[in-house]
């Protein structure tokens, strides 16, 4: 790789660069010295003397001086330009432009842009900000921009993703909390329970009392004989009746919403399999008000109807 960052590699650019520019005044240079040619008889000839097909003869004529002058203004702008800017090998031109402090600008101007727009908002709550048009907008764009990769355009999710807009949530659904998820990330592990659990059946049988406590399709007798496992072996996440913890980050299995995946085979791989989820963190891609601004977004799909009322 340092082969292609040695000097030798800048004087080759330099070299082609002036050859170029060299080449260039030499054929005006010969244009210029236009001759004029005569013929046997002593009389003015614009050919080149070339002659195909017994009678096509190729023309001689000078340059027109308008041809003349731009080629030249073209010669006299290359040789600016070389001088002010980065296009001989290493040599970092007068003005010192590079496209780094290019960006570097362009960055700044737009960061002072959107901090006269954020200003209006950092007083506001997730609450205030969920009902403000113009914050909606931004947190929705900012939204698609670094989240519907995972979560879908419509923020309704995918296996293994979490829909946005229902109330349940692993970690809680309060400003706070969304906002806490977004800038630090989750990291939810579900391990593999099936030894603590015992053997297939066992598995089999705690699988079937998960589903009859969403009221899910199920085989009774297999729940029963699954009931004290899920309390020995489960309720330390999910609790005794199976609402959850938040504080763990353990979903609530009472309801009627599968993360990853719906039925007896997909609650069976998930003790026999455990499962880990990773949420990353967004605080180095946005800032403390972009992050509010999605917050605001995300609480209001969950809170549509009093974003509604509030309109």
């Amino acid at each position: 790789m340092s082969d292609f960052i040695s000097n030798g590699w800048s004087l080759y650019v330099i070299g082609i660069v002036v050859f170029g520019l060299v080449y260039c005044v030499g054929v005006l240079l010969v244009a210029a010295r236009h001759k004029v040619i005569l013929d046997p008889q002593g009389n003015v000839d614009k050919t080149t003397g070339h002659i195909w097909d017994g009678d096509l003869r190729e023309l001689n004529n000078p340059l027109p001086m308008w041809w003349v002058g731009l080629f030249v203004l073209t010669i006299v702008f290359a040789v600016a330009y070389l001088a002010m800017y980065p296009a001989l090998g290493n040599n970092k031109g007068s003005l010192g432009w590079t496209s780094v402090g290019q960006l570097d600008k362009e960055n700044a101007k737009a960061k002072a842009e959107q901090d006269k727009i954020f200003a209006k908002f950092k007083p506001m709550a997730v609450e205030e900000l969920a009902r403000d048009p113009q914050a909606h907008a931004i947190g929705e764009r900012l939204f698609l921009n670094n989240c519907a990769a995972c979560h879908g355009s419509d923020a309704h999710g995918a296996k293994g993703f979490p829909n946005l807009t229902d109330n349940d949530w692993l970690h809680g659904g309060s400003p706070e909390k969304i906002i806490e998820t977004i800038t630090e990330g989750r990291r939810g592990q579900m391990p593999v329970m099936a030894g603590a659990v015992g053997g297939p059946e066992d598995v089999r049988n705690v699988a079937n009392y998960v589903l009859s406590l969403s009221g899910a399709g199920h085989n009774s007798i297999k729940a029963e004989l699954g009931r004290e496992k899920f309390k020995q072996v489960c309720s330390a996440c999910h609790g005794a009746d199976g609402k959850g913890t938040q504080a763990l980050g353990a979903p609530n299995l009472s309801d009627k919403i599968w993360l990853h995946g719906f039925g007896e085979d997909a609650i069976m791989a998930m003790v026999n399999n455990g499962k880990l989820n990773v949420m990353p963190a967004q605080k180095d891609r946005l800032s403390a008000d972009q992050i509010k601004l999605v917050a605001s977004y995300v609480w209001s799909l969950s809170h549509q109807t009093k974003t509604a009322q509030a309109q």
